[in-house]
This record gives C-alpha cells, sequence and structure tokens, in this order.
C-alpha cells in the first residue's frame, strides 16, 4: 500500500509544484542579482586601447556560452529535477528548499517520504525526526485524499484515506472520511478497525440489541492475543497480557480472570465464524473502543 501511496503522491507532487518551480531557483544570479529577482543592468566597461575591440562573431560565441549556461542551471534547478533527478547535492539541497515552504500542506508529507527513503544518509538524526513527524501528519494526507477525491480518482483517494487513519488511529474524523469515500464506491455495512488496520473477516460486524458483535479472530490476531477454542464446551478462552477473557457460544455469561461478568448479548457462530462483543472483550484485553456513527466504524486501539 504505501508504494501505492507514494506514486499516487508524487503525481499529485508533480502537478501541484510545478507551478512553483521558480521559486527553486537560486536568488542570486552569480551575485548578479539584486535580491528581487531582477537583473542589474551593468554598464560595459570601456575597451583599453592596446585591447583589439570584439568582433560580431566573438559576441555570437559569448552569447552562445550564455545560453548554455542557462539552460544548465535551469535543468538543475527545477523542482521535477530535484525531485525525480539523480541522488546528487542538488536534488537534495532542493528538497530541502521546498519542504520549507509546503511543510503543512499535503506535498509536505510526499517529500518527507522522499527525503526519508532516497537521501537517508544525508540527513541528520534532527532532520530524520523533523521529517518522520511530517510525514505522519494525518491531517495532510487526509487533504491530499480529498483532492483526489475532487480530481476523480476515488479508488486512490480511499488509499490514502486509509494512510491517514494509519498516521493517527485515535482521529475519529479520519474515519468518518473513509466512510464517506466508501459511500461512492458503494461499500456500506459496519466496519470494524484494530489499530488502524480494516477488518477482512468474511463476517461483517453485527449490530444486536445494542452492542456489536465483532469476529474474535480480527481483535484477537491485531491485539496479539492467545485463543484457545473448546468444542466440547464450545468455549473461546482469549489471554493477553495476564487477563484471560473466557466465553460461552449462546451464552451471557463470561469471566474474567476467573470473575464471572453478564453480558448484553451472547457470542454467536455467523456463517463458521464466533463473533463476540466487541466493547466487552477489546477492554477486557485493556484495549480502547469507539464507535465513529457516521460511517459505522467500530475503532479499537491500544493506548
Amino acid at each position: 500500500m504505501k508504494k501505492t501511496v507514494s506514486i499516487i503522491a508524487s503525481c499529485f507532487l508533480a502537478i501541484s509544484m510545478v507551478s512553483g518551480a521558480a521559486q527553486a531557483k537560486p536568488d542570486n544570479n552569480n551575485g548578479k542579482g539584486n535580491g528581487n529577482g531582477k537583473s542589474i543592468v551593468e554598464a560595459p566597461a570601456a575597451v583599453p586601447a592596446n585591447v583589439a575591440a570584439p568582433t560580431d562573431k566573438d559576441k555570437d560565441k559569448d552569447k552562445e556560452k550564455e545560453n548554455t549556461k542557462e539552460k544548465d542551471k535551469e535543468s538543475v534547478t527545477t523542482v521535477t529535477y530535484a525531485t525525480y533527478g539523480n541522488k546528487g547535492q542538488n536534488g537534495y539541497k532542493g528538497l530541502l528548499h521546498a519542504i520549507e515552504n509546503v511543510k503543512d500542506k499535503p506535498a509536505g508529507a510526499v517529500i518527507a517520504e522522499l527525503l526519508l527513503t532516497q537521501y537517508s544518509t544525508e540527513l541528520t538524526p534532527e532532520m530524520k525526526a523533523e521529517l518522520e513527524a511530517i510525514k505522519d501528519k494525518d491531517a495532510a494526507l487526509s487533504a491530499l485524499a480529498e483532492i483526489l477525491n475532487q480530481k476523480g480518482s476515488v479508488t486512490d483517494a480511499v488509499y490514502v484515506q486509509k494512510e491517514a487513519i494509519l498516521a493517527n488511529v485515535k482521529n475519529l474524523n479520519s474515519y468518518k472520511k473513509l466512510g464517506k469515500l466508501y459511500a461512492q464506491t458503494g461499500k456500506k455495512g459496519v466496519k470494524l478497525y484494530v489499530n488502524g488496520e480494516e477488518s477482512t473477516s468474511a463476517v461483517a460486524p453485527i449490530v444486536t440489541a445494542g452492542s456489536t458483535l465483532v469476529p474474535f479472530k480480527a481483535i484477537a490476531e491485531a491485539l496479539q492475543a492467545e485463543v484457545v477454542w473448546n468444542g466440547k464446551e464450545r468455549s473461546v478462552t482469549m489471554t493477553r497480557e495476564g487477563t484471560t477473557v473466557k466465553l460461552f457460544i449462546d451464552k451471557k455469561t463470561a469471566y474474567v480472570n476467573g470473575q464471572a461478568v453478564t453480558l448484553q448479548v451472547a457470542p454467536a457462530i455467523v456463517k463458521g465464524n464466533t463473533v463476540v462483543p466487541a466493547r466487552f472483550v477489546s477492554e477486557a484485553l485493556k484495549a480502547t473502543v469507539k464507535w465513529e456513527p457516521e460511517s459505522q466504524s467500530v475503532v479499537i486501539y491500544e493506548e
């Protein structure tokens, strides 16, 4: 998925930053600028008496050399070269210059990713820490997803919005935005996310009697809990970090470290999969559970 997001983001970057290519050029023109981008016209120096005046042919050669230098300078100072060129000094410094202007925008997350992956050896520990913070900004990724959606790339927007969720699993607004994108693709129903990852179980979460039943396997695997199934007594036991939770199919009495607890809804078996009360199991295993109503998302994460 990261590779997909990088490709999407790079395309966006090429489009959105082309108008800023001129800003990546050096402000000074080999010492001949006045600082505001305008050239200073110098008066022609007088030709010494003992030196022959330049001919028209000499002037043409000098002009041709100047044009060649300007073209070469253009080629190494554009945003396109700085981003997609080889890993030379110009590309590295060009990206560092660019990120200062867009660090709080979607392109900032993209450039930070490029710097961290392509120029890791040139970065100081302080630079890496700052770039990691920029790259992980869920707001920037959500903004990029919205731009892609506006351009008609809904599927790409979904992938980017999923990355935004992973950047900050506690931000319920990110799940809401993903829900809106899903609605455009026709995907509906209750969804389960554990530590930012969406469950791909064959059985979707079920809302009944005010409680949500979710596939226990999805929670157990994401929270790395040890699971034991007892077919004879139709029970499932999950153990994590010294806490043991035992539930019985079709029974409202569960046990946490041997202590009986009454459930609002009993665990059940749906299409061959065991589903359990999401809130009870998650909180018993010391995880946080949230419900995002607009996108109908069950959000479980570790603090």
